[in-house]
């Protein structure tokens, strides 16, 4: 698998000030499925911890194509979509230990910590069948984008 292509620093600062984004996702018939998520950056893309109960991840296995928009906190100062394909690491394909360490990664991304108890974490995430989602967009574009262009620019 080829080495993931970074995020730009500013879009990485981005989502580390504004974690809270709507992942939109398509239903069998062709309307988006739009739920709130915690995101953080994550190997030169989006990250998101997902549960396979939830129909957003039913969708995203149909059907990959999905996006996420990220507005700063107040929604009027910027905003960012990033559209591209689900890369899900779940129970159906992943043996245990790769599931293991990819969820103790989302807890640490979007906490910015370390668990006190590992072990507890462990059976917490495998009770609640946590998904890490990775969305590496093929096109990025938003209000933010534009305002970072022209900073950078200056």
């Amino acid at each position: 698998m080829p080495t993931p292509t970074p995020l730009a620093p500013q879009i990485e600062q981005f989502l580390h000030d504004n974690p809270q984004g709507v992942l939109t996702s398509f239903r069998r018939n062709g309307m988006p499925q739009l739920s709130i998520v915690t995101v953080y950056p994550r190997d030169g893309g989006v990250g998101i911890s997902i549960t396979e109960t939830r129909a957003k991840f039913k969708n995203l296995l149909r059907d990959p194509r999905c996006s996420v928009l990220v507005s700063h906190v107040d929604w009027w100062s910027g905003f960012l979509v990033f559209e591209g394909k689900a890369e899900l690491t779940h129970s159906g394909n992943s043996d245990p230990e790769t599931l293991r360490l990819a969820r103790r990664r989302i807890f640490s991304a979007t906490t910015r910590r370390r668990s006190a108890d590992w072990d507890q974490y462990d059976r917490i995430t495998a009770a609640d069948k946590r998904v890490a989602m990775v969305l590496r967009p093929d096109h990025i574009y938003g209000s933010a984008l534009t305002r970072m262009r022209e900073a950078l620019a200056k």
